[in-house]
């Protein structure tokens, strides 16, 4: 008995021992290049060329953004794209928990006609042509509200917040009917503070997806005064790309390289989200085990 015991727990200790071998190495595969990334942005254009390093460059330079924070417009492409996301995230999660809200009620009439309306858009869409002409129609080209009434609505994240309102008892609505309060009431007080880890969830990805997008903006606007942050930045690298092509010789050793900007481009796009992913990570967490235990 003592001998199987002591074999599990030698087991046990392997497999432990194993796990945190696998981890460590896991760490060192995703941290690397991340701190590779962000030392060679800090690399002058020398040392990038010479290359060689991978934990520090042997010349620091502050040269590649002072190449991006230069252009005049980057502060107001900054501001698009806090607006964008902010206004994004907001709306696109309480419009999707409002419709989630009402198919989650069995006495809706025509709720599966809907939610298989909805399903379908899962699956099929109507292509990029018919879509460009549709923004085109209502209006929406070079304009700000591109970026937010298109995003409205995802039927994936109605799903998962109409599942998430269809586990709060019933018994809680009906207390709440009995004191007096209506629909709304017992929508934003009862079922939106219920509901923050799925929100929370839903709103990082949607978040995380506003932020990073660029082809709305290549597709329905021309005003740069409407240019977000990575559109911006975009055109920043084509323009240093073009510079080095035209740099007589092909000299390496200049302040700024194309891959020097680059490098800049992915620290100042990926830090915001770096920031603030810890504060929203514990909602985040609670919303991905969200109908993994049933009781």
């Amino acid at each position: 008995m003592n001998g199987k015991v002591a074999k599990e727990d030698l087991d046990s200790r392997i497999f432990d021992t194993l796990n945190m071998i696998l981890l460590i190495i896991c760490t060192i595969v995703i941290l690397v290049p991340l701190w590779n990334v962000i030392i060679s942005s800090f690399s002058s254009g020398k040392a990038l060329a010479e290359g060689g390093f991978i934990f520090w460059s042997p010349e620091f330079s502050l040269e590649n953004y002072r190449a991006v924070f230069n252009d005049q417009g980057i502060w107001q492409a900054f501001f698009i794209s806090v607006s964008k996301t902010t206004i994004g995230v907001v709306t696109h999660v309480f419009f999707c928990a409002m419709v989630g809200y009402g198919l989650s009620k069995k006495y809706i009439r025509g709720r599966k006609l809907y939610v298989a309306m909805g399903v379908i858009t899962m699956f099929f869409s109507g292509g990029m042509i018919p879509t460009y002409l549709l923004i085109k129609s209502l209006g929406l080209l070079n304009s700000f509200w591109v970026y937010i009434i298109p995003a409205l609505f995802s039927f994936y994240d109605v799903v998962i917040l109409m599942n998430f309102f269809r586990n709060v008892p019933d018994s809680l609505e009906e207390s709440a009917k009995i004191d007096g309060a209506g629909d709304w009431h017992i929508f934003l007080k009862i079922f939106i503070p219920l509901s923050m880890p799925a929100m929370a969830t839903i709103a990082l990805f949607n978040g995380v997806g506003q932020w990073n997008d660029f082809m709305t903006t290549k597709l329905y606007i021309t005003d740069q005064s409407l240019y977000p942050l990575q559109m911006m930045l975009y055109e920043i690298i084509v323009q240093s790309q073009t510079q080095s092509m035209q740099n007589v010789g092909g000299s390496a050793v200049i302040e700024t390289t194309t891959k020097g900007v680059q490098l800049a481009t992915i620290v100042i796009t990926t830090l915001p989200i770096v920031l603030i992913y810890p504060i929203v990570q514990r909602y985040f967490i609670s919303g991905m085990m969200l109908g993994a235990v049933k009781e």
